[in-house]
């Protein structure tokens, strides 16, 4: 249907132009032409003249059928490969860009309008500067996109917290996003905390954060590239199970270097939380405003609670820093220091809980002998 549509309208495009074409042609055509044919018949119009448009009409619009085919074919192609180039583009810097250019055009057309007056080149200048001003403009706000949408940003938050005061229910789509850093990917948690749908919004995934899984994933050390590939297999996986709330990002900050400062920067500007289990990104982000999410913190959240006091039957693993010490873990991983447990290494023993130490970077337990 829609190529029919289109190929009426280069028919009509082409025949309409044929018969203005051949309108201004007629007047050359005087001396070759009988003078009766330019006389107005009785219906108000020349002979010659309704010849030239009926002329121009079918011939160009018959031009226009058999090249319809191949122009809207190009044409069609010539947009698929801009539909694939955008889809690149974030949409941030298509707004911030098609913004920019408007605001040239705009201006381009308040400069202009005095000089189109003039002769000859009046036409002209509004035409040049509205060409000009457009192209600085979309690069200036190119240039400019974090500051614009920073701004945004604020006015965004400002609306909602103004909303929120008088009582209304404002949704900042924004704030629910989340922005996983490297660390959370690597440590593999995240993709099962997200199936559990206790996470809202989206998980973002920044370039620079794949950059750095990638680098790490080709590194020389064992180690280190195990772990870079397990972190692409955790993007992977996610994608394939919850596609719709895994988005990965292309922004990037070419003057900063540090992924950490790229990931507070980014969600500054977005106004989301990061999700992370980086003892030091987690510091970092809260005293620059920046909401975290921290994996270890939930997880110490749904640890089973232990109390002093409490007994123990555990198997003593390994020794323990200082002396006469020994080290167990519970199932979930967490370490307990057994005062006194040294000679009773590879065995299970009964031990009383004294002192239970939680931070963000995990729990520890200290027991004694019973």
């Amino acid at each position: 249907m829609l190529t029919r549509i289109l190929k009426l309208t280069i028919v009509l495009v082409f025949a309409v132009s044929g018969m203005l074409l051949m309108e201004y042609l007629v007047p050359y055509l005087s001396e070759m032409l009988p003078n009766e044919m330019f006389k107005n018949g009785p219906f108000g119009f020349a002979l010659a003249t309704v010849a030239s448009d009926v002329i121009g009409f079918c011939l160009f619009g018959a031009i226009g059928y058999a090249g319809s085919n191949f122009i809207i074919g190009h044409t069609m192609r010539f947009t698929e490969v801009i539909a694939v180039v955008l889809a690149k583009v974030p949409t941030s810097n298509i707004l911030v860009v098609a913004m920019g250019a408007i605001i040239g055009l705009i201006v381009a057309n308040l400069i202009g309008s005095p000089f189109s007056h003039l002769p000859f080149i009046g036409m002209y200048i509004p035409l040049i500067l509205s060409l000009i001003l457009a192209i600085v403009g979309a690069k200036v706000a190119l240039i400019k996109h974090a500051d614009i949408t920073s701004f945004f940003n604020r006015i965004w938050s400002f609306r909602t917290f103004k909303d929120a005061s008088k009582g209304t229910e404002a949704d900042n789509v924004c704030s629910n996003h989340k922005i996983l850093d490297t660390s959370v990917i690597i440590d593999g948690r995240i993709a099962d905390i997200l199936k559990t749908g206790f996470l809202e919004g989206k998980l973002i995934i920044p370039g620079f954060v794949l950059e750095e899984l990638q680098k790490i994933a080709d590194s020389s050390d064992t180690l280190k590239r195990k772990r870079g590939r397990r972190g692409l297999d955790v993007v992977k996986a996610m994608q394939d199970g919850l596609s719709q709330q895994v988005e990965i990002i292309n922004t990037d900050y070419d003057d900063i270097t540090e992924v950490d400062a790229k990931l507070v920067r980014l969600a500054k500007e977005i106004g989301s939380q990061v999700i992370t289990n980086d003892f030091n990104l987690n510091k970092v982000a809260e005293i620059q405003g920046v909401g975290v999410l921290n994996i270890n913190d939930l997880a110490n959240a749904v640890k089973p609670v232990v109390l002093p006091g409490e007994d123990m039957l555990l198997f003593l693993a390994k020794e323990g820093k200082e002396s006469g010490q020994a080290v167990a873990y519970l199932d979930d991983g967490t370490m307990i220091v057994v005062e006194g447990g040294k000679k009773y290494i590879g065995e299970s023993v009964s031990v009383v809980v004294t002192s239970v130490l939680q931070t963000s970077a995990g729990r520890m337990i200290f027991a004694r002998m019973k």
